[in-house]
């Protein structure tokens, strides 16, 4: 029996690039089968041509006057999201540490109706209605304030800490909204209504309804992207698997020549 051993990270690092190798395989399967859906969708752009399942993209205009940023001077848009938290600090008689916790959040959702209007469009009644857009899931909103208020140590605050052993860290306040003008690209349903407006909404067949920003090249470019960096993935840990392997058998083989001789 050969003498020759292999260091147990050895085969650890064996067992775990093949690992490594079967998972990215599996997500780069997901992302190549979410890729071939969304390349059957029907590319539609505002016009006088409707399909009953599609994919939207346009340019967001509000119908009739938009919202007024709370905090920015002169943005404006057609979805608000604000939210406001207190940062509270309380001492942990245990540890001897003060502990951070978030309380009192209140969150604000505002909204107008909407369309989506392709750029180029020379005619005003070219457009696509979009339905209950707070329903829809994506990450389409933009951040367009942030601020953290850092509590002042005044006399108030030092009282309220000796007593209950909590004291005000900082107040964070939040706006985000879907700007007008943006690009955004939907993914749902668009049925015709009194056999003038069009308008997208989620499909009726339980389907998620999707709203993305950018334009339909960018949002394919990304998913082709993350489907390539999954592939790559796969071939570098399977290669590293299988040269590790190779280089095991390899000295297995030529100690039992050694050993023979």
């Amino acid at each position: 029996m050969s003498d020759f051993t292999v260091n147990p990270l050895v085969w650890i690092g064996i067992g775990s690039s093949f690992a490594f190798s079967g998972l990215f395989y599996g997500l780069y399967q997901d992302k190549k089968k979410e890729l071939e859906k969304l390349k059957e969708i029907p590319i539609f752009k505002p016009d006088r041509h409707l399909v009953s399942k599609v994919m939207n993209n346009g340019m967001v205009q509000a119908d009739g006057a938009p919202i007024t940023s709370q905090y920015v001077p002169r943005c404006f848009g057609v979805i608000q999201k604000i939210a406001v938290e207190e940062h509270w600090k309380y001492w942990n008689s245990f540890t001897r540490t003060w502990n951070s916790r978030t309380m009192n959040k209140k969150e604000t959702n505002n909204s107008v109706p909407f369309s989506l209007v392709s750029p180029s469009a020379y005619i005003n009644d070219l457009y696509v209605k979009v339905q209950n857009p707070l329903e829809a899931s994506g990450d389409f909103l933009d951040r367009v304030y942030h601020k953290i208020k850092h509590a002042e140590a005044d006399l108030v605050n030092i009282v309220l800490q000796g007593v209950s052993g909590e004291k005000p860290g900082a107040l964070e306040e939040k706006e985000e909204m879907l700007k007008v003008g943006s690009m955004l690209t939907g993914f749902g349903e668009v049925v015709l209504e009194g056999g003038e407006v069009m308008r997208l909404q989620a499909p009726q067949d339980g389907r998620k309804y999707i709203l993305v920003p950018g334009d339909y090249r960018s949002f394919m470019d990304r998913h082709e992207s993350s489907a390539s960096m999954w592939k790559s993935l796969t071939a570098l840990t399977g290669i590293t698997g299988t040269t590790l392997l190779a280089a095991v058998i390899y000295n297995i083989v030529g100690d039992q020549d050694q050993k023979s001789k």
